[in-house]
């Protein structure tokens, strides 16, 4: 079976206690600017990370020096209000519906829907050995990461630079 993922990285979303997956050719770049913002010391480093994948939520167009964040303000990742309210990574459980087919979808995951973030696939981590051993027959190409995963969910942004 051909596919537009051929390789997964995959894990124990511990937020949502199950499996997710995602493009493991853009997963350990999204986690770098992840990492940057939350290494920025001051709200001018902040907006100066320079996001490919994933947004800025500390950008300019969102927290401006005029509006109380100057540029040699301490910065906090936790004080970002994208991150406060969980909109900012979006949920990892959500990108099985793009990486997953949707037989696997179907077969392993159920939809679970949220009122604010969206719907996301729940895949049961008693699951992990069948889906894996699928997916590998498929050709796909599938490693774990729980670290990536959970830093991609956001999964305790205020502890990375602890």
């Amino acid at each position: 079976m051909t596919t537009q993922h051929q390789h997964l990285v995959y894990g124990h979303a511990t937020a949502h206690d199950c499996l997710a997956l995602a493009d493991a050719g853009t997963a350990t770049e999204e986690a770098a600017e992840i990492r940057a913002l939350a290494a920025a010391r001051t709200w001018g480093e902040a907006r100066q990370v320079r996001m490919t994948h994933l947004w800025n939520p500390a950008g300019p167009e969102y927290h401006e020096p005029e509006d109380g964040y100057a540029d040699d303000k301490p910065f906090t990742i936790t004080e970002v209000g994208a991150i406060q309210d969980g909109t900012w990574p979006r949920m990892i459980t959500e990108r099985a519906f793009t990486v997953l087919p949707q037989d696997l979808q179907d077969r392993y995951g159920k939809r679970q829907v949220t009122v604010h973030d969206g719907d996301y696939l729940e895949v049961p981590i008693e699951y992990e050995a069948e889906l894996v051993a699928e997916l590998r027959q498929r050709g796909y190409e599938v490693t774990r990461d729980d670290e990536v995963i959970n830093l991609l969910d956001g999964f305790s942004l205020g502890s990375l630079t602890a």
